[in-house]
């Protein structure tokens, strides 16, 4: 018997009103990434890669554990990783025990953050695992009588956790910072006995409608919004091609979400350490002058308010992480920056050139403010560099 054909905005719909009983997102793009994601694991077979979805917050009692046990119930085998082994998501992802699953892991700051330990196993599969035929190398067997072997990592991930993320992990995700709910802002009590089910429901046409889809879906090239580019392109590219599957008013949605979360992301992250180094070098650092002793440059640099510099891992920017942080960054020559001779009233000092920071400016920090006079304009030489 040939089933009918299912409404998939309709049932997005569905979805969306489903995480909006339980969550207080804190955008409203948020609501549509979530319901798309959702559906994007009943079809990540149709994908080359599948975006993780990150819950993050500053302090506990944010909803994040919430989202997660709401997505627990629409998504496909799914399965909670918080205290699995590394041997048994290889094994689980593998196929060995089962279907694969898609996996839920609460509490992710232990993985990744500073109480994290030795956990570079669950870094390396959630780093591989995003992109379909990536495999995890392990050695099997007993004693003498051991093999590599291969195993599949790709499966949807969806995480939750105090606190930010890798780089590598971030810009690989959605991410969705969330907040404690204000007084005025009303969810409805969760209860797995009965919510559970009304879920398993919905997970169930979803299941159905991927199906239906699924040719669809497979090898799609969904147009981008503009100024989608690079790894967001890759982040959103699953989630577009199911919005266009929907149809309704849900690739209009999707678009204008994957913009308002992407822009969102770009001024809530720094980026990486490096690139908030260059940024503020240019920006509050070698300001109308082209030179700099590195004594100067760290006096600067610490000062600053809400910068990291004064407090990395308890102790202010030296001069050994400074030089090693910039040599990872090159001159338009395509030489390390490194600090060189500055002549000084005093003497010979060491320090950085404007110039030999210009090319990874380029490349690497976002555009200056506006209204702000920073050494992105032509800089005027000085003779005597400051000293403070």
């Amino acid at each position: 018997m040939t089933q009918q054909p299912i409404d998939g905005a309709a049932l997005l719909n569905e979805v969306e009103a489903f995480h909006r009983r339980f969550n207080v997102f804190p955008r409203e793009g948020a609501y549509v990434a979530v319901a798309l994601w959702d559906a994007h694991a009943h079809l990540i077979d149709s994908f080359d890669s599948t975006p993780r979805i990150a819950f993050l917050s500053p302090e506990p009692g944010s909803g994040k554990s919430r989202a997660l046990e709401v997505i627990e119930t629409l998504v496909p085998n799914k399965m909670a990783a918080v205290d699995a082994s590394p041997s048994a998501l290889f094994r689980s992802v593998a196929g060995i025990e089962g279907e694969r699953p898609t996996i839920i892991f609460d509490e992710i700051d232990t993985v990744f953050g500073p109480k994290a330990g030795d956990n570079e196993q669950l870094r390396g599969f959630l780093n591989a695992g995003h992109r379909r035929g990536r495999l995890m190398y392990r050695c099997v067997g007993d004693g003498a009588n051991q093999t590599v072997q291969g195993f599949p990592s790709y499966c949807a991930v969806a995480m939750a956790g105090l606190g930010g993320l890798p780089d590598t992990i971030t810009t690989r995700s959605v991410i969705i910072r969330m907040r404690r709910r204000a007084w005025n802002e009303k969810v409805e009590p969760y209860r797995l006995g009965t919510h559970e089910k009304q879920g398993h429901a919905l997970r169930d046409r979803l299941a159905a409608w991927a199906e239906q889809v699924r040719e669809k879906v497979e090898g799609a090239w969904p147009e981008m919004p503009d100024g989608i580019t690079d790894r967001p392109a890759d982040v959103w590219e699953p989630l577009l091609a199911v919005a266009d599957a929907a149809g309704g008013d849900w690739p209009e949605r999707a678009r204008a979400a994957c913009l308002e979360l992407v822009k969102s992301s770009q001024a809530d992250d720094k980026a990486s350490l490096g690139i908030r180094l260059l940024t503020d070098l240019r920006d509050h650092v070698l300001i109308g002058v082209d030179k700099l002793p590195t004594i100067a440059v760290l006096d600067r640099l610490n000062a600053l308010e809400d910068a990291p510099w004064a407090d990395l891992d308890g102790k202010p920017l030296d001069n050994r992480r400074l030089s090693k942080m910039l040599k990872e960054y090159r001159t338009t020559g395509d030489e390390p920056i490194v600090s060189r001779n500055i002549r000084t009233a005093g003497g010979i000092l060491k320090g950085y050139y404007a110039e030999d920071l210009q090319d990874a400016w380029t490349r690497y920090c976002p555009p200056p403010a506006q209204n702000s006079a920073t050494s992105a304009t032509p800089l005027q030489p000085s003779s005597q560099p400051v000293l403070a």
